[in-house]
């Protein structure tokens, strides 16, 4: 009978490294599923289409938009398998903290193994939902070239009784600004920036995590305490500090709602469907799922990706008051990008910025 993943566990605790990459590659074997063949003519359909989606959103405020990178059409498998690290910006840091702080522990042995699970989980399963390559809040950072997950796109199509070859242009627009945004050297900058910050703030809880140690002698108790997306952060009790996990709030809110609004705009004359488009992605990204659980609580993260429409309309404001030029001063900078508080009060944004 072939071992589980939990009776394997700790024969790959001596893996080198901080986290254990060869264990969470394995958990993504076994959660992104078979392999699935793209249609050649639809792959190339996905090509096509990102040549189309540069020249819609090439004059759109506060976008440049790189040339040559090309887009991905590929099945779950292969995005999972590509992106295995793509996330490591967020566990790395966690997996170095946590040898830090509990150096020596038995828990900080466990350490590699348990981040690495949580990390394969996390990537299996956002391959089984993710459109793109900003699909969960936080982007995959491994690659520089553009993916989309056919299997997914489609299916959202199905899903939401959307006429297939526009939901295909959406995706590829959707894709094509979002790898714009992160394009900018100093968005990657500021971003990473925000992502130190706020694991610089993260406090782990000695007595939650004390009275956690006992259960992690019996491995099927371990696989009950992991079982759920916040599984690492109950482990090791994490409290975060609420002004840095704002600054990443803010962040992601603006790239998403900036990302729905040059869509929008860019799509209104092509796309008929564009406002269905945009309200059934809306709804999905409120949903919750596996993928983006584990992602946004794999380090007590907790995104509020709602406030996207606060980035849409904030977006609207700036532009119907003071113009694209004011919208275009948005990316400028990362001094720029609006507070939390910000985003319901552009006013303030430009009292702020634009005087």
């Amino acid at each position: 009978m072939e071992d589980s993943i939990f009776d394997r566990l700790f024969e790959l605790l001596q893996t080198p490294g901080p986290v254990n990459w060869k264990l969470a590659a394995e958990v993504i074997k076994s959660v992104a599923g078979s392999p699935e063949p793209i249609e050649p003519g639809v792959a190339e359909e996905y090509t096509e289409l990102t040549l189309a989606a540069e020249l819609l959103v090439a004059d759109s405020p506060g976008l440049r938009v790189p040339s040559a990178a090309p887009l991905h059409p590929v099945d779950r498998t292969t995005w999972a398998k590509e992106n295995t690290q793509s996330f490591r910006y967020l566990v790395e840091p966690l997996a170095m903290k946590l040898s830090g702080d509990m150096g020596g522990s038995p828990l900080a042995a466990m350490g590699p193994a348990l981040l690495g699970m949580q990390a394969g989980s996390m990537v299996g399963f956002m391959s089984q939902r993710a459109l793109g390559q900003f699909d969960a809040g936080l982007p995959a950072l491994d690659h520089d070239d553009r993916y989309l997950i056919v299997p997914n796109v489609e299916a959202f199509a199905v899903e939401h009784n959307l006429e297939a070859h526009q939901v295909r242009m959406w995706a590829v627009l959707r894709e094509v600004v979002h790898h714009a945004i992160l394009d900018r050297d100093w968005y990657r900058a500021a971003f990473l920036k925000a992502i130190e910050s706020y694991f610089a703030g993260l406090e782990f809880n000695p007595t939650d995590m004390t009275e956690m140690m006992g259960a992690m002698q019996d491995p099927s108790q371990l696989e009950g305490m992991l079982a759920g997306p916040d599984g690492v952060a109950n482990l090791l009790g994490m409290k975060s500090d609420p002004e840095r996990l704002e600054q990443l709030q803010a962040m992601v809110a603006i790239t998403e709602g900036y990302g729905d609004y040059v869509v929008a705009r860019a799509a209104a004359d092509t796309l008929p469907q564009i406002d269905r488009l945009a309200e059934s992605a809306a709804r999905r990204r409120a949903e919750a799922h596996e993928g983006t659980e584990f992602l946004q609580q794999i380090a007590g993260l907790d995104l509020q990706r709602y406030r996207s429409r606060d980035g849409t309309e904030f977006c609207v404001e700036i532009a119907r008051r003071w113009g694209d030029e004011a919208l275009d001063s948005l990316w400028q900078s990362d001094a720029n990008l609006p507070t939390v508080a910000e985003l319901t009060d552009p006013v303030g944004w430009a009292a702020r910025v634009l005087l």
